[in-house]
C-alpha cells in the first residue's frame, strides 16, 4: 500500500518540479528592446513598433518567444515591463514630437485592464500622447466601457488580425484606430488569384471598423507594390527594415524614395 501511494504521488511531484524549473527559466530571461518602422503607402514614415527580444543567459544567441515569456510572468511583473517600455520611449519624446510620429507597444487585454488600477503607469501614459497600445491575446479583449474609463490610453490598435483569435468577432469588440493584418493572412491571400482579389475586398471591409489597415510582414518589392495598390493605409516588414536598436532611431528614413 505504501509503494502504491508513492507511485501515485510521483507524477504530481514531477509535474510540480517541472513547473518550478520552467518558471525559474523564464524568470532568468533577459529583455532587449528594438523597433521596426511602419510606412504609409505614400512612403512617409507613420510610426515605429517597439519590439521585445527575449534571451536566456544559457544561450544568449537564441531568441525566445516573447509570448511564452509574458505568459510565464505574473501581473505585477507585466506591469513593471510596461513601465520599463514607456520609460524607454519617454527618452525619445523629442523625436516623436518633432516628426509627428507615434510608437506602438504590444499589450494583452488583462494587463491593459489592470493599468486602470496602476496610477504610476497611467501617469506615465498621460505624458506620452503619441504612444499607441496594440492589443494581443484577443480572447481577452477589454470591454469598451472599461477602456473609456482610461482616456489617457488614447486610440487603440488591434494586432495580428487573421491570426489565432484575432478574427471578425474582434472587430466589433472595440473601436480601433488602426488594425494590423497578419503576415499569415497576407501570404494566404497572395497564394491564388482569388485570394489576391479578396485581399482588397477584405481591407475595404476592415476599413469600416477602423481608421486604416496596416499590413504586416511585407518582405519584397512585389508585396509592397500590392499593398500600395490596395485599400491599405500602411505596411511593416523586413522589406523596410529588420528590428534595430533604439540607438539608430534618429537615423531612420522618414520618407521612402
Amino acid at each position: 500500500m505504501v509503494m502504491k501511494n508513492l507511485i501515485h504521488r510521483l507524477p504530481s511531484s514531477l509535474a510540480l518540479e517541472q513547473q518550478q524549473e520552467t518558471s525559474l527559466f523564464w524568470q532568468q530571461c533577459q529583455r532587449l528592446y528594438t523597433f521596426q518602422p511602419i510606412y504609409q503607402v505614400s512612403g512617409r514614415l507613420l510610426a515605429i513598433e517597439l519590439l521585445t527580444a527575449i534571451t536566456h543567459p544559457s544561450a544568449t544567441e537564441k531568441r525566445l518567444s516573447p509570448e511564452h515569456y509574458f505568459d510565464a510572468l505574473n501581473m505585477a511583473q507585466r506591469l513593471d515591463i510596461v513601465r520599463e517600455q514607456l520609460d524607454l520611449l519617454l527618452q525619445w519624446s523629442h523625436f516623436f514630437k518633432q516628426h509627428q510620429l507615434v510608437a506602438s507597444v504590444n499589450i494583452d487585454g488583462p494587463t491593459l485592464l489592470e493599468i486602470q488600477h496602476h496610477a504610476p503607469v497611467r501617469a506615465l501614459i498621460a505624458r506620452l500622447p503619441w504612444v499607441r497600445f496594440e492589443l494581443t491575446e484577443h480572447h481577452a479583449l477589454p470591454q469598451e466601457e472599461m477602456v473609456a474609463q482610461m482616456p489617457e490610453l488614447g486610440p487603440l490598435w488591434l494586432d495580428d488580425f487573421g491570426s489565432g483569435m484575432a478574427n471578425f468577432s474582434a472587430l466589433t469588440e472595440l473601436r480601433y484606430d488602426y488594425i494590423k493584418l497578419s503576415r499569415e493572412l497576407f501570404m494566404l491571400l497572395r497564394a491564388s488569384d482569388e485570394g489576391r482579389s479578396l485581399f482588397s475586398m477584405l481591407l475595404s471591409l476592415i476599413n469600416r471598423y477602423c481608421n486604416g489597415v496596416i499590413v504586416e510582414g511585407v518582405e519584397t518589392a512585389e508585396e509592397w507594390q500590392q499593398v500600395q495598390n490596395s485599400p491599405a493605409m500602411a505596411a511593416q516588414g523586413y522589406f523596410f527594415s529588420r528590428p534595430v536598436p533604439f540607438s539608430q532611431l534618429e537615423s531612420l528614413v522618414l520618407a521612402l524614395p
